[in-house]
């Protein structure tokens, strides 16, 4: 028998997972669909917009033309979407759900990854801000254009509230249902919980094989940190003779499957005694997607090393340097001659300066690293075109 409905595949979910039928909805109602759930759904209107494909061009710690290999916003949101998946499937939980937000969480990022973030903060900073977590829900609920009755993708309020990790009160007083969690204490679903920590072993992991690749990280150095010497250690027992590349992949391997595992056991620890009914009750509980004290330790370590030998790296400064000024004077220029922005983005010039701002925002947050260095040259190079 075929199943009714697309969401009797939910039925396996433990009672604390998101289901779609249980939903708080979307901000405009829409009929059901009769081949997908409403995260299925949700997914997929991701995967199709616009600022999903820009990640292609955004930068991780790289900027986008320094090398091919290297992350980019594409590449590392689905790594967080396969580790996301891998969780929630050994916890129960919605799997359609952890894999829209995680590829949604980084749709709002600037070019020139976090430089680019607090530069643009920087200059937003008389006008409200800038917070990448914020411009992702913006994306989504205002900025995406793909239809004829409603401006965004008009996603279900449990993916918003997953986008959108991170919110200063001032901003969450702004947002409604989905911002009350900031001024009023409280968690999200399980499910924004697993994409948040998937997030965070995507990048710890793929920002050391980016390191060893640019050279601007060495093995050596490596050793001094517990973790990835106890996983490479372990690749050089059970894989006699490895060196080089496939060395360093061994090691990830091992490094990724420890903190899986590691999350899965001690969140499950932590659901049992503390017997989430359902995602509201979820809500009134502390977190309970977390590692355990001594693999959170090592995460810590781990986080500190790449902030010290890998994202204060000399060179990775001076690009960042660069990549800051562009931001700043492309910021500048189209605050002191609004009339330089492309014609959509020039509607604000007569309402004033706060909305004139985040409408430039908008703009330099949607750049991809090459669109920005471009237009950079338009507006600074005499001789380009």
């Amino acid at each position: 028998m075929w199943p009714e409905r697309p969401d009797s595949f939910e039925q396996h979910l433990a009672p604390f997972a998101a289901r779609s039928s249980a939903s708080r909805g979307r901000r405009q109602t829409e009929p059901a669909s009769f081949a997908r759930t409403e995260f299925q759904r949700d997914r997929d209107r991701i995967i199709h917009s616009t600022a999903f494909r820009r990640l292609e061009y955004k930068t991780q710690v790289f900027v986008n033309h320094e090398g091919d290999l290297f992350r980019t916003r594409l590449t590392h949101s689905l790594e967080v979407a396969q580790i996301a998946r891998a969780l929630a499937r050994n916890l129960r939980l919605n799997e359609d759900l952890v894999e829209a937000i995680s590829l949604a969480h980084d749709l709002g990022h600037t070019p020139f990854g976090h430089a680019g973030q607090d530069e643009l903060n920087a200059c937003m900073r008389a006008f409200g801000g800038f917070e990448h977590n914020l411009q992702s829900l913006r994306v989504v609920d205002q900025l995406e254009q793909h239809y004829a009755d409603k401006d965004g993708l008009n996603l279900m309020f449990e993916t918003r509230e997953g986008i959108l990790k991170h919110c200063s009160q001032n901003n969450a007083r702004e947002l409604g249902e989905v911002g009350l969690r900031f001024l009023q204490g409280g968690q999200p679903t399980l499910e924004a919980q697993v994409a948040n920590l998937a997030d965070e072993i995507a990048y710890n992991n793929h920002d050391i094989d980016d390191g060893l690749r640019s050279g601007l990280l060495q093995l050596e150095q490596l050793m001094e940190v517990a973790l990835f010497a106890s996983c490479h250690q372990q690749a050089l027992q059970e894989c006699p003779g490895v060196s080089g590349r496939r060395a360093v992949y061994e090691t990830l391997r091992r490094m990724i499957n420890a903190l899986i595992v590691d999350l899965i056991q001690e969140s499950r620890k932590l659901i049992e005694t503390h017997q989430p009914a359902s995602p509201d009750a979820v809500r009134q509980s502390p977190p309970l997607i977390a590692f355990s004290a001594q693999m959170a330790q090592q995460a810590r370590e781990l986080k500190h090393f790449l902030l010290h030998n890998l994202y204060r790296h000399y060179q990775v400064l001076r690009m960042t340097s660069k990549a800051r000024r562009i931001i700043r004077e492309l910021f500048d220029a189209f605050m002191q001659e609004p009339v330089l922005l492309p014609p959509p983005y020039q509607a604000a010039r007569m309402d004033g300066q706060q909305l004139q701002a985040r409408q430039i925002a908008d703009y330099i947050a949607g750049m991809t690293d090459r669109y920005a260095m471009r237009e950079h040259r338009r507006l600074f190079d005499i001789n380009a075109s």
